[in-house]
This record gives structure tokens, C-alpha cells and sequence, in this order.
């Protein structure tokens, strides 16, 4: 029997409810299957939390088991950051990540507890890819804008993308042809097969498939997201300069493509 593949997925019901049942009630049943699969740090994300000034606290928007929480690996106690996810069953695993008690809040990312600019950095790994409507992604990339320091703040974002490498088990289909005003990237479902531990000899009928919705960003895509966010709130999008007056901005210092993801780094600055 030949594994399920990506299908195409329709938003048609509120995206809340849509949410509910296509990401946040799967996640709480899979996760401790999911987080077996979830152990190993990608390059870029690792280097972003060795680079940050020690003192630093910061946000894991998103954190899922927690496996950023303990970075960066040869000085773990340099920076803290605390984990924000909506999945209990996740935040059980998260909040002991590397062997250490951990901070973790249950809470969805477009929510706002805390003071604007509390965090110094902000993380958000595979998540915003899961919020079903461009007006909700673009949010939650405004929930990060807020927690960080407009004058000194740093932001790594992920998502994945609709162009996958050869490595990648992902076939992402066509779909229907889009009108050149709405939005890029495609809405998938993708399947997480959940085998029974009494599964042997690869016995599929012990399986069982969850759909995952997920917003497959196209090239750019990402990026003219942070920006329109950006500047709806007010911000500038480039470089500081010395006659800009008294203003907030933010710079791209990364913006690319890593194994199957999109990605940026901001840096945010004041004048």
C-alpha cells in the first residue's frame, strides 16, 4: 500500500474552527509520535541562538516538544527562552527539554500576554505555516513585531514551501490556477500516519492517517508578508538612516531557503 500523499485543502469554514480540527486537535493526539521526529536542530535556527548577546530572553513562538529551548548547545545558559504553543500534550514534553525545567506558556501565536517589547529574540519554527488565512499569518508575524524590542530586537522566522528539495517525501500538488490578485502558495493537506504499537510487518490497516492543513509559501511570499505586516503597523522596512527622524524599522539581515523552508532574520532598530 503506497503512503498518503499531500492533497489540496479548501478554507471554507471559519478559520478558527478550521484550525481547531485541522491542526491544534491532531497535534494533541500525535504528540508523542511527532515529537520523536523532532530532535535534531536545523543549521540556521542554531546559529541564530549561538549568536545572541548573553543575557538575552527570548520567545519560542510555536515551540512544539521544545527542542530550541535548550540552545545554543555549547553554552546553554547564555540566552533563555520561553516556549508559547497551543498543544498541552507538546508543552508536557517542552517543558523538561535538554533535562531542564523550563518556561513554557499555553497560549495561541496570535495571542499577546505579556508587555510590548519583553523579548529580546523571537523564534517561530514551522508554525505560522499552519494559520489558515493570510489576514491570521500576517498577525502572527505582528505578535512577534510587538514581543521584541523595537530598538535592539531580532526575529527568525520559518515556514515551509512549496518548493521542496530531492530529499523532501512531500509531493505538493498543482491545484487550481490562482487569479494574479489573490495570494501565492498553496493550501495542502499534509498526512502524519500514527502506526498502533502493535503494528508488525509493516501492517498498514493499523494506521491511522491525520490530515494537517498547512499554507505552502511560494518564493517571496514570506517575505512580502513580514513587510506589509511590518509597515501596517507603522514601521519602516530597510535600512537605518541618519535623517529618518524619530521611527522604528526593521532590516532583512537573512532571507532564504533552507531544506524545504523559507526563512528570514529581522533585526529591528529605532532612530
Amino acid at each position: 500500500m503506497a503512503p498518503p500523499s499531500v492533497t489540496s485543502a479548501n478554507v471554507s469554514a471559519n478559520p478558527l474552527t478550521y484550525e481547531d480540527t485541522h491542526v491544534h486537535a491532531i497535534y494533541e493526539q500525535i504528540a508523542p509520535h511527532f515529537s520523536s521526529t523532532r530532535y535534531k536542530p536545523w543549521p540556521v535556527i542554531a546559529a541564530f541562538l549561538s549568536s545572541l548577546p548573553t543575557g538575552w530572553v527570548g520567545l519560542d513562538s510555536g515551540t512544539g516538544n521544545g527542542k530550541y529551548l535548550p540552545l545554543p548547545a555549547e553554552n546553554p545558559s547564555r540566552v533563555w527562552t520561553i516556549g508559547l504553543d497551543r498543544s498541552l500534550n507538546l508543552l508536557k514534553i517542552a517543558r523538561n527539554a535538554g533535562g531542564v525545567y523550563r518556561e513554557v506558556v499555553r497560549a495561541d501565536a496570535l495571542d499577546y500576554p505579556w508587555r510590548g517589547g519583553s523579548f529580546d529574540y523571537a523564534i517561530s519554527i514551522a508554525t505560522i505555516h499552519h494559520l489558515a488565512t493570510h489576514e491570521r499569518r500576517k498577525q502572527a508575524i505582528q505578535r512577534l513585531l510587538q514581543a521584541v524590542s523595537p530598538s535592539h530586537g531580532r526575529i527568525l522566522i520559518y515556514v515551509w514551501a512549496v518548493e521542496q528539495d530531492n530529499l523532501s517525501k512531500r509531493e505538493i500538488p498543482d491545484g487550481d490556477d490562482r487569479h494574479a490578485d489573490e495570494q501565492p502558495g498553496k493550501d495542502v493537506f499534509v498526512p502524519w500516519v500514527l502506526s498502533s504499537n502493535s503494528t508488525v510487518n509493516h501492517d498498514r490497516t493499523a494506521e491511522r492517517v491525520f490530515n494537517r492543513y498547512y499554507h505552502m509559501f511560494a518564493k517571496g511570499e514570506l517575505t512580502q508578508l513580514v513587510s506589509g505586516a511590518a509597515e501596517e503597523m507603522g514601521l519602516h522596512v530597510g535600512t537605518k538612516t541618519e535623517n529618518a527622524g524619530t521611527r522604528r524599522g526593521i532590516i532583512f539581515k537573512q532571507d532564504g531557503w533552507e531544506r524545504s523552508n523559507y526563512y528570514v532574520e529581522l533585526h529591528c532598530w529605532t532612530s
